[in-house]
């Protein structure tokens, strides 16, 4: 009897090449690539097992996926951006702003230690407010992150060249975990700092143009006042200021709430950039405008006299038995064109510009074409954010405004010295005086110092003789010789120029007073303009005081800018 079964014998067909292979490996096998062994094959069993676990940890994996992206799928996203990279800004400072010397205007500094970025600072000299104007400046959220990063121009140089200006923010990125611990940071982008601003201003001329303005608008109780001066063949602008004023570092800082309060509520309107946007009646300074206008219009010969009584009278165009008075500022006697323009005829303007008699005049339309001409009530295209165009009366305009009205010779007449509708803006007048200065070349005025802007480079010339010129330039020294503004002749400067004076209310007891003309007047190099704003008519004095105390302040302070040729002129 048999205790044991044998074995049921399994048995494969040996493939050829396994017959000769030995059962030991030779030693030139590589016995840990397994050369020269017979393999065993895997068993069943053992398959079966790895495919059960792994179906069991892939079951698994699935609850365990579903379960983290289901369930916790909020929770988890949560506390990912907890535990993330975040990144804070690397402010860059902004450009410096500089005159045409090199001395600073608008620069940064870190007013406390610690702070994410720098402060903005301008300088302290009155008269730089309008032009450098200020910044807002970068705000954080409650939650202590920037949700604006940038400066942000907010007028004047500071918005007109923001783009120049502005610096490129770098970066510093750091990982925190879901509790906000700092794991680690590192810079990654370096700020870079912004392009500076070199204006074609000289802060000495600036600084003396506002003291002057702003003098005589306390002695002499101006509401405000503006003021020009400008290189009439490059048409860089050296000095450009307006009172009253705003502080720059007081409204980019924007903490002192009641001082801001007051600026918005002061009956001057401090933020009217009055150089650029104050609209005002020029009075008597488009006179020189109009002689040249005549004079290229062969109205009249400059030597012919017209008698001023005092005034001329025409028919009332509403009572046939009664005349309308047109007055002149004084009875003046006959005045030729050089005489009418130093003593400021208002007779003679209006013979030549609506006509008298057997006088031939200019007419509305002429006036207001010879007018654009010179750019008057026309936008200059400075390069300062905020410029109004002007008006000029004619046809179309009264008929826009008072279309019950027509137009009638006494609005030319009132035209032709200054008056009615007439608006313009003091650098108007500074770009129209340099035409005549120049003899014929009319600027774009501009602010930045070696302009290459073709828009801001740009001339036009002008339609007269040399010889008309020369009438005029005459007549204009004449004003401050044997003139209106004597207060102008000075010993160690020949300036030539034109003042005017404007009603600003009904009653006429305030006024507008202007000053406008150049200098050196044998070669001129530079005209100017300054605008008294709302004056009191009863205790006037002219806006050529102020021009006055402006030289006077720069034969100290900056000598070589007004004298002719680096020396002194013998007055006349």
């Amino acid at each position: 009897m048999k205790f044991w079964k044998p074995k049921k014998q399994y048995y494969h067909e040996i493939a050829p090449d396994e017959i000769l292979l030995d059962a030991r490996n030779l030693p030139q096998f590589n016995t840990q690539q397994m050369e020269g062994r017979i393999e065993q094959p895997i068993p069943h069993r053992a398959l079966n097992i790895i495919f059960i676990v792994a179906f069991v940890f892939g079951v698994g994996g699935i609850f365990r996926l579903g379960y983290l992206q289901i369930s916790k799928g909020d929770y988890f996203a949560t506390r990912s951006e907890k535990n993330s990279f975040e990144s804070v800004p690397i402010f860059a400072d902004r450009g410096l702003i500089t005159d045409r010397n090199g001395v600073n205007l608008a620069w940064n500094e870190k007013l406390k230690e610690g702070e994410a970025f720098s402060k903005r600072i301008y300088t302290n000299e009155g008269g730089y407010a309008h032009m450098l104007g200020y910044v807002g400046y970068p705000k954080k959220d409650a939650s202590g992150n920037y949700w604006q990063t940038q400066f942000t121009g907010k007028s004047g140089v500071e918005s007109y060249y923001a783009t120049q200006l502005e610096g490129t923010h770098g970066a510093k990125y750091f990982e925190t975990d879901a509790t906000g611990k700092v794991l680690s940071e590192n810079i990654t982008e370096e700020p870079v700092h912004g392009t500076d601003v070199v204006l074609s201003i000289d802060a000495r001329v600036q600084t003396a143009l506002y003291h002057g303005i702003e003098k005589l608008a306390t002695d002499a109780g101006y509401t405000g006042g503006a003021g020009v001066i400008m290189n009439i063949h490059t048409g860089e602008v050296v000095a450009i200021t307006s009172y009253p004023e705003y502080s720059s570092n007081v409204m980019s800082l924007a903490t002192d709430n009641e001082k801001i309060s007051h600026y918005f509520t002061d009956k001057r309107k401090v933020f009217i950039n009055r150089a650029i946007a104050g609209r005002y009646t020029p009075g008597s300074i488009v006179k020189p405008y109009l002689a040249l206008a005549a004079l290229n219009e062969n109205i009249i010969n400059p030597l012919k006299q017209i008698l001023s009584t005092g005034q001329i009278t025409i028919p009332n165009p509403f009572d046939s038995t009664k005349n309308t008075v047109f007055k002149d500022n004084a009875a003046h006697g006959l005045v030729d064109m050089r005489k009418a323009i130093a003593v400021s005829s208002n007779v003679y303007f209006y013979e030549i510009g609506g006509g008298y008699k057997d006088q031939k005049g200019l007419g509305i339309d002429r006036i207001n074409q010879y007018a654009k001409d010179f750019g008057i009530g026309l936008k200059t295209g400075i390069d300062m954010d905020g410029e109004l165009a002007g008006v000029v009366p004619s046809v179309e305009w009264k008929a826009k405004n008072f279309p019950k009205d027509p137009w009638r010779i006494g609005d030319t007449y009132h035209t032709s010295i200054g008056q009615y509708g007439f608006a313009v803006t003091p650098v108007q007048m500074a770009r129209a005086m340099a035409g005549i200065a120049s003899r014929g070349t009319l600027v774009t005025p501009h602010i930045r110092l070696n302009e290459t802007d073709p828009e801001l480079t740009k001339t036009e010339k002008l339609p007269f003789t040399d010889a008309q010129y020369q009438v005029v330039h005459e007549a204009l020294r004449m004003v401050i010789t044997d003139g209106t503004s004597e207060s102008l002749n000075l010993p160690y400067l020949h300036v030539a120029g034109k003042s005017g004076t404007a009603q600003t209310d009904i009653s006429k007891r305030r006024v507008n007073s202007w000053i406008t003309g150049f200098f050196p007047y044998e070669k001129p190099d530079y005209s100017f303009v300054i605008l008294m704003d709302d004056g009191s008519g009863t205790a006037y004095i002219p806006a050529s005081r102020a021009m006055r105390m402006t030289i006077e302040e720069l034969y100290t302070t900056a000598p070589d800018f007004i004298m002719q040729k680096g020396l002194p002129v013998k007055a006349n």
